[in-house]
């Protein structure tokens, strides 16, 4: 399958008429378990996302569980309250819903879902993490997005970098 077809299997949102909705791809240069092992951590964001310096579980890691992250300054939020909605280790997806904290993301809910793919002859993995987030007042359904695109970019870009030290390691 290509990522076309990956975001219509799994990644479908309901925008209603004041959010936006929109998908990120990344391809990674490492195996899927590799990357998987990273993203599934609900517990433990800090592992790849720059942005988060703290969490705090309320409760056990399973769909229902709570997070309390608390976000490095340098961005609009200090803290961001999470609830695990998916999580699936056979179908490689993790479903998360913002439900609180002091940030401009009302009503965010993400899926993020890793495919095995090849890349350069070698197991690489296929990374795709879409989303739905209310336009706050006085921004754009545009400046919305591509807010919210910028900061999945960034995570995936460090996991991306982290991933690929760790399958270069594993080869050693």
């Amino acid at each position: 399958m290509d990522a076309a077809q990956y975001i219509r299997r799994h990644h479908r949102h309901n925008p209603g008429r004041q959010q936006c909705a929109s998908a990120v791809v990344k391809h990674i240069k490492a195996p899927v378990d590799i990357v998987w092992s990273l993203v599934r951590r609900f517990d433990q964001p800090q592992k790849y996302k720059p942005f988060v310096s703290r969490c705090t579980m309320r409760g056990g890691l399973n769909i229902g569980s709570v997070r309390e992250v608390d976000v490095k300054s340098g961005l609009p939020a200090t803290t961001s309250t999470e609830r695990l909605e998916l999580l699936d280790d056979t179908e490689h997806i993790l479903g998360i819903k913002i439900v609180g904290g002091d940030h401009r993301l009302k009503n965010y809910s993400s899926i993020l879902t890793v495919h095995p793919e090849v890349i350069e002859g070698r197991s690489g993995t296929l990374v795709i993490e879409s989303f739905v987030v209310d336009i706050p007042n006085g921004n754009t359904q545009d400046e919305t997005c591509y807010f919210v695109k910028a900061l999945i970019n960034c995570n995936l870009k460090s996991l991306s970098d982290i991933s690929e030290r760790m399958a270069v390691q594993t080869q050693m």
